[in-house]
């Protein structure tokens, strides 16, 4: 069972955010390929881009853990399956609904899969800093 505090450093909190973040911007953006980016939202033969992809966010995930909390780097397995559940969801939408960038629905569908990550990356930093406060 995972133990958090009543209280966690100020510091700890904020470091975590920021790690969460820059692992996001890494994951999602730098490092996703163009295979990828498309392959996922493909109605077949989506299931191995989305697990790399997903991979990336899950093997980076695991890093962080690594570092700071060894015994939790299987975290990264959950934020693998979080992430692509969420990707493959928005991807359906989108299909199913015929989105475009053009079409303000689109943006709102990218927005609330964004907030999502994050909220998940949340939930993460939480449990990292309150890891790290104790080590």
């Amino acid at each position: 069972m995972i133990d958090v505090p009543e209280q966690i450093s100020t510091a700890w909190i904020a470091a975590a955010s920021v790690a969460f973040l820059i692992k996001h911007f890494l994951a999602d953006f730098l490092l996703q390929t163009d295979w990828m980016a498309t392959g996922k939202d493909r109605p077949k033969g989506w299931l191995l881009p989305l697990a790399a992809h997903a991979g990336v966010h899950g093997a980076m995930t695991a890093a962080l853990f690594l570092a700071v909390a060894p015994p939790l780097a299987w975290l990264g397995l959950a934020d693998m399956l979080v992430h692509g559940i969420i990707d493959r969801l928005k991807s359906i939408s989108t299909r199913r609904s015929a989105l475009t960038p053009r079409q303000t629905a689109f943006w709102w569908l990218f927005g609330l899969d964004q907030s999502l990550h994050h909220l998940t990356h949340i939930v993460l930093a939480i449990v990292l800093a309150a890891a790290g406060a104790v080590a």
